[in-house]
């Protein structure tokens, strides 16, 4: 959890600001998985803040939804690629991607559960 706060704050994904009474905010939680490696034994656990949107309308609060995903076929050509131009592939985990998306709206989220601020507990 202090990982991915703090990924968070590193990142200005958002300022503390007084609750907006004209304005609908999410809830938000932690979503908890544990990693494993060859033979099941724990890697690590990872933890992950979200926010509870499942309660926004399409078209009201939003218009679009991505998901960034690769098709299968996509990767199977880009390694043919490689092999034959002899090119050297890299991957790459981005931990915290959608914290580079930009966005137009306002959107308000609670502050994360054991990350509160306590003397701004009304923003």
């Amino acid at each position: 959890m202090q990982e991915e706060y703090q990924s968070i704050m590193k990142n200005g994904v958002w300022e503390i600001v007084t609750r907006p009474i004209d304005n609908y905010f999410f809830t938000s939680k932690w979503i908890y998985k544990i990693k494993h490696v060859v033979g099941w034994s724990i890697d690590k656990y990872k933890a992950r803040f979200v926010a509870s949107g499942f309660a926004q309308k399409e078209g009201v609060d939003y218009d679009e939804t991505f998901a960034p995903t690769t098709r299968y076929t996509t990767i199977r050509s880009l390694i043919s690629l490689e092999a034959t131009m002899g090119w050297n592939i890299h991957q790459m985990d981005l931990k915290t991607t959608f914290l580079n998306g930009n966005i137009d709206e306002e959107v308000y989220i609670e502050q994360p559960e054991c990350f509160e601020i306590h003397s701004r507990e009304t923003h």
